[in-house]
């Protein structure tokens, strides 16, 4: 089970205590972040690691806790915030993100970093080693979930529609598939670089059971991942986001992709993200 457990309520005011963690953590970055990415993810990991997934820091050796992969490995700054408030590695941490020697580097290492299941950051890579743990776990009769958020430019990747394939043919249902569906991507819209509408759609004709959510509305993100039930196909939960959610100066701005607050910008995001 998960140790937190908390309310819609809760985990909105989670949400916000991470976006904060976010801009202070690529403002103080020696090597840039991909503010953006990290955002328009929050509620979804949020809604994650403090309700749904049944993991904890204290069971990182459990073999039968759930696996989360993060294969959208560029977006791992807004990762490391939701770590460090769910108590997977001391706060402090978070200020020596990307510096030398660090146990934060700019892609997910597992080695480095309590919590990570999966190095990532080659994107299309998440999604197939996802697969094959959920096989593994299906083949060992355990009840493990197992849980990948990729990107939408991330899927113009073939590597994750072999592996949709591997997923629907061996009925793996303990496999759910989160797209971060926040349109934009390195250099523009997902729609004018490689576009992947209809994408429900694709996924169906692979076989997968599909889903959508506002994936930056905490009710509708809890409700999708709670309604989930096994029924013998594995699940894609399409979440329909904005990159650089929360911020309104940030969200929905493509040069975000990699580019971190400065200056004044810091102080009047964390304005915008105060509890009063």
């Amino acid at each position: 089970m998960n140790p937190y457990s908390l309310s819609v309520d809760e985990l909105v005011k989670k949400a916000r205590a991470i976006r904060r963690r976010i801009v202070l953590l690529n403002a103080n970055s020696p090597a840039g972040g991909h503010t953006g990415a990290d955002l328009s993810q929050v509620e979804i990991l949020t809604a994650l690691y403090f309700r749904i997934l049944n993991c904890a820091p204290d069971r990182l050796t459990d073999s039968e806790r759930d696996i989360y992969v993060q294969s959208k490995g560029h977006a791992v700054g807004g990762y490391y915030c939701c770590l460090a408030e769910a108590g997977y590695f001391p706060e402090e941490w978070l200020a020596t993100y990307q510096h030398a020697n660090s146990h934060l580097p700019g892609h997910p290492v597992k080695h480095k970093t309590p919590g990570i299941e999966l190095n990532t950051g080659a994107l299309g890579h998440g999604l197939p080693v996802a697969v094959g743990i959920a096989l593994a776990a299906k083949q060992a009769n355990s009840k493990r979930r197992v849980f990948v958020l990729t990107g939408d430019g991330e899927l113009a990747e073939g590597s994750n529609w072999e592996a949709a394939l591997v997923a629907a043919h061996y009925q793996l249902d303990n496999l759910i598939i989160i797209n971060d569906k926040n349109k934009l991507q390195l250099a523009g819209t997902t729609q004018s670089i490689m576009n992947t509408d209809p994408l429900a759609e694709k996924w169906q004709a692979f076989g997968l059971q599909v889903t959508e959510c506002q994936g930056n509305n905490m009710q509708s993100v809890v409700e999708t991942l709670e309604g989930l039930q096994p029924n013998g196909k594995p699940n894609v939960v399409i979440a329909n986001t904005e990159k650089g959610a929360g911020i309104s100066f940030i969200q929905g701005r493509v040069e975000w992709h990699h580019r971190v607050p400065k200056g004044a910008e810091i102080d009047l995001a964390l304005e915008e993200l105060s509890d009063e």
